[in-house]
């Protein structure tokens, strides 16, 4: 028989059911099968694939064998789940253990792994969510959170719950008014702790108020990140459309607060953004949600603080550059950023330690607490943080550049917030929109009114600006542009294909780019983030980089299918879809269910394992995977909503595309 996953259609094993002792079932399933002892069932592990389970019972009397490494890891799965909740017995469906990978992904994504990944901040929810496994220096006993002067609801709440809850350890501190300085936002670098979020009003809860819910990406990563919860919740809206809304309000709040939509949630944070979607995703949200009663109102309180982020933040300098029109990432801040590992900058610091003759980290140390002072490191650092604000941390496109760079995705994402509010306030308000003074930017009037002309032609502006520094006609690509040097880079990368989600692109230039672009980024699993060209040789003093070829991420795909689909190429879309499809569903299939947040897309197999830098996020789990990752988990929820039912099930049996595409005479 068959034991591909997803073959049980035909109902092989029916509704037999196995009653399993779980301790003693599990122990013997590693011991015969898990022989690297890793705590997984993977492909890889050179067991017999083949299992007889010692049945406390079954339907029949009959010793069921069960065959294959998608199934023998699914069993696994079930054994832990069950002896996690303290089961001692328990009783499957043997046709469940072969069910169609693409039906358990979903199932698992949409009813497990959302609601592991999501948080809150109050009394129920601020234990788990103040942990922050990327920085040490806050013990476990600690929890800090830092709350605006312009909350002082919550900072009563939060002090109250500290002092009511001593084993809390929760230490409750003041953020003061006015933009943070640079050296103030550096000087929270040794007690850092949580950003306050949005938080109701709400009798019931302990305290009468109630932390909203929001969704973290998981692994290191556990706070409300800017970008990441935008991919997410277009994998969300079916299913969690609470915790998205929710997102929209955290979103709003920050940006009333903090002046922007930070990094994340984290003190360290407080001084940059991230890549910009707010208006994507409150228009998105408010399509799928337009029949609910609050949905026009949280789409306004959107849209307002995207304006306020837009003339606060964004338009502003140093980000906004008044020589050519560009707007390019350049937070404040100052120091070596404190969430990474030790050996993040060892390269870079290395020189210094032996101008110096001190250690690396004395060195750092040093220049952390200004008593050294090296003007070309404060460059480095100047471009590093720009570099984590773009999000495309680390890549050799914008690295030790990126301060000076108008990137093509965040021209391509200011245009989108042109042009959504002025669709929004030409549509839904009367082309006549109030702006409170909480959403006024600096020095603007507060109860004023704005029109869709000013973004219909701030749109149009971008757009040439966007034409005249970014495309290039030969190639067939947009780039970044150096506003520095004056030169536009050569650097491809799969950004360019954001100019088609955001429709900023002619019908010319998506054919340009569909025609002499995408050859250069697709591969067996989908789109690299930038190619083997631009990317250079590995060695010694060019290290690979995690946003670099040959790895794909879910942004970069989720993006240009949505783009292709909007100029009509959509063959092209539904091929990337199937092949990013096919990887990750692979990897989940071999190797124990895994999902992971980036792919070597140029692997047929085992694309998970990808030697760069930090890693991959989503792989430290043993027995059952609980969260997957946070974007990739939107990534193939979506993904699956944009095939038809023969690519389904296709991808249910693994099959490749190309298997795919001749049997559906492609």
């Amino acid at each position: 028989m068959d034991q591909r996953p997803g073959n049980n259609d035909d109902g092989v094993y029916g509704k037999r059911k196995l009653v399993l002792a779980v301790k003693e079932t599990k122990q013997d399933l590693l011991e015969s099968q898990d022989l690297d002892g890793d705590g997984l069932i993977t492909v890889e592990d050179q067991g017999s694939k083949h299992f007889l389970p010692r049945t406390f019972s079954s339907r029949d009397g009959e010793d069921i064998e069960i065959k294959g490494n998608y199934p023998l890891a699914n069993l696994l799965q079930e054994l832990f789940l069950a002896e996690e909740t303290g089961e001692r017995y328990l009783e499957i469906d043997v046709g469940d253990l072969y069910e169609d990978p693409i039906h358990r992904l979903e199932r698992l994504i949409k009813h497990t792994w959302w609601d592991n990944l999501t948080r809150t901040i109050d009394a129920a929810g601020i234990a788990k969510a103040a942990l922050d496994p990327k920085n040490q220096d806050t013990p476990g006993s600690l929890r800090r959170i830092y709350v605006p002067s312009s909350s002082p609801e919550q900072y009563s709440y939060f002090t109250e719950l500290s002092n009511h809850n001593p084993s809390l350890g929760l230490d409750v501190q003041w953020l003061p008014p006015g933009e943070p300085t640079p050296e103030f936002i550096h000087g929270l670098d040794h007690k850092p702790g949580l950003l306050a979020l949005e938080m109701i009003n709400d009798l019931a809860a302990p305290g009468g108020m109630r932390g909203l819910p929001f969704i973290v990406p998981g692994g290191r990563f556990n706070e409300l990140y800017n970008w990441d919860s935008a991919f997410c919740a277009w994998g969300m809206l079916d299913s969690h459309t609470h915790v998205v809304k929710a997102i929209i309000r955290h979103f709003a709040f920050e940006i009333e607060h903090y002046g922007r939509i930070c990094n994340a949630n984290r003190s360290y944070y407080l001084g940059r953004a991230q890549p910009p979607f707010l208006t994507d995703l409150a228009l998105r949200t408010y399509r799928a949600t337009r029949h609910e009663i609050d949905a026009k109102e949280l789409l306004r309180l959107a849209i307002l603080a995207a304006i306020k982020e837009y003339h606060n933040y964004w338009m502003r300098p140093p980000r906004y550059d008044e020589t050519t029109g560009l707007t390019r990432y350049r937070p404040i801040g100052a120091g070596l950023p404190p969430e990474c590992e030790d050996t993040q900058f060892t390269h870079v610091l290395s020189p210094y330690a032996q101008k110096y003759g001190l250690s690396v980290a004395d060195i750092a140390a040093k220049y952390n607490t200004g008593e050294i002072q090296e003007p070309e490191l404060d460059e480095y650092c100047l471009h590093d943080r720009a570099v984590r604000e773009c999000g495309h941390d680390n890549s050799n496109r914008v690295e030790g550049v990126c301060a000076n760079l108008g990137t093509i995705d965040l021209q391509c994402l200011l245009y989108k917030y042109e042009t959504d509010i002025a669709h929004v306030i030409r549509s839904q308000f009367d082309d006549h929109l109030q702006i409170p003074a909480a959403f006024c930017a600096q020095g603007q009037v507060p109860d004023r009114f704005e029109s869709s002309a000013s973004w219909d032609r701030a749109a149009m502006k971008r757009k040439k600006l966007i034409d005249k520094y970014c495309w290039n006609e030969a190639a067939g690509l947009y780039f970044d542009y150096n506003t520095l040097t004056k030169q536009r880079s050569d650097h491809e990368t799969a950004t360019a294909f954001w100019a088609l989600w955001c429709g900023v692109a002619s019908p010319h230039q998506a054919a340009k780019l569909v025609e002499k672009g995408l050859p250069r980024f697709e591969h067996v699993g989908g789109l690299t983030a930038t190619t083997e060209r631009s990317r250079g040789p590995i060695d010694e003093a060019h290290p690979q980089k995690q946003w670099d070829f040959p790895h794909g991420w879910p942004p970069h795909q989720m993006l240009a299918w949505e783009g292709l689909k909007k100029y009509g190429y959509h063959e092209e879309a539904e091929r990337l879809v199937y092949k990013w499809l096919h990887m990750v569903t692979k990897v989940f299939v071999d190797y124990n269910g895994t999902v992971v947040e980036k792919y070597d897309v140029t692997r047929p197999d085992a694309s998970h394992k990808v030697d760069a830098e930090y890693g991959n996020q989503g792989l430290n789990f043993k027995f059952a995977p609980q969260e997957g990752f946070g974007w990739t988990n939107g990534s193939i929820v979506y993904g699956i909503s944009l095939l038809n039912l023969h690519a389904k099930r296709a991808l249910g049996v693994c099959a490749s595309y190309d298997t795919y595409a001749k049997a559906v005479g492609k």
